[in-house]
């Protein structure tokens, strides 16, 4: 896989872990890190951003819609009100790549245009047909992932927050990768070219708890594939309901996930608690990548 440049980065695929930290600038994040109802938003975000590159971030990842089962839509006019005056913030203090989580071509747009470098797409070029033609058009680095999160299969629990039950599929990992060759096919469509083109197995996105398991322990599989592999385990709702803890209380489980994520290939892991888990990718890199 050729390396990739973000902004002043260059990304050395399977040189080390890199670690995604996670700003979520909405009122209603399944973590409880939401940023939105905050006084000011942006000064929390430039805060946090900044806090998570002295504690060795390699990418911030900007979302301002939560994607939590049984979470309601915004705008995107909604959505670029919250997120473009943070990207502009730390774009112009903070000489790390910015991600824009969003799966809507306008807000994607708009979020390159105030200093993002790479579009993080939930929904795998699956609900914004533009979205595939902007991100071949700007020539940017595209996150695909997996997605089969139904409303439908939603169990919501006050304490654990939600989960999906029922989810079925003929073969976990093979439905998966079919599925995202299904989105690099249509970001080829497109014109995006397969150095830009990183992939997400979608960690609680439409898959119960024990899939959740099963596919954070066959990652390695996916790497058939050929693409980076971000794998984004972080409080979700897997871990909650194995260890019977809320979002606040699963950063030792988020922990054991990355590290295990890592030992299965993962290239970037994307993560809330940024300083503890840049430390654990680094002892699980020191141990499997020599």
């Amino acid at each position: 896989m050729k390396p990739l440049r973000l902004g002043a980065k260059t990304f050395t695929w399977g040189s080390r872990t890199y670690v995604m930290g996670i700003l979520n600038i909405t009122p209603d994040s399944f973590s409880g890190d939401g940023l939105a109802a905050t006084s000011d938003v942006v000064a929390a975000a430039l805060a946090l951003g900044r806090d998570f590159v002295a504690a060795g971030a390699d990418i911030l990842d900007v979302g301002g819609e939560s994607t939590r089962p049984g979470a309601q839509p915004v705008s995107a006019a909604e959505e670029k009100a919250r997120v473009l005056p943070v990207i502009q913030a730390l774009a112009a203090e903070l000489n790390t790549p910015i991600s824009i989580d969003t799966y809507k071509a306008e807000v994607a747009a708009a979020a390159l245009d105030a200093g993002a470098h790479l579009v993080n797409d939930v929904w795998g070029l699956r609900a914004d047909p533009d979205l595939a033609t902007l991100v071949a058009e700007r020539g940017v680095p595209l996150i695909l992932m997996h997605n089969r999160s139904n409303p439908a299969n939603a169990d919501l629990r006050e304490r654990l927050g939600g989960r999906y039950v029922g989810v079925e599929y003929a073969n976990l990992i093979e439905d998966i990768k079919q599925e995202l060759l299904y989105s690099v096919e249509l970001a080829h469509k497109a014109g995006a070219h397969d150095e830009n083109i990183i992939l997400d197995p979608g960690i609680g996105f439409g898959k119960t708890v024990e899939q959740n398991l099963e596919l954070l322990n066959r990652c390695d599989e996916l790497r058939q594939l050929g693409y980076p592999l971000l794998v984004g385990p972080s409080r979700k709702s897997f871990i909650g309901y194995t260890l019977d803890l809320p979002p606040e209380q699963r950063v030792e489980g988020t922990a054991a996930a990355v590290a295990v994520a890592i030992t299965r290939g993962a290239d970037i892991v994307r993560v809330h608690d940024v300083e503890p888990l840049v430390r654990v990718a680094k002892m699980t890199d020191a141990i499997v990548r020599r």
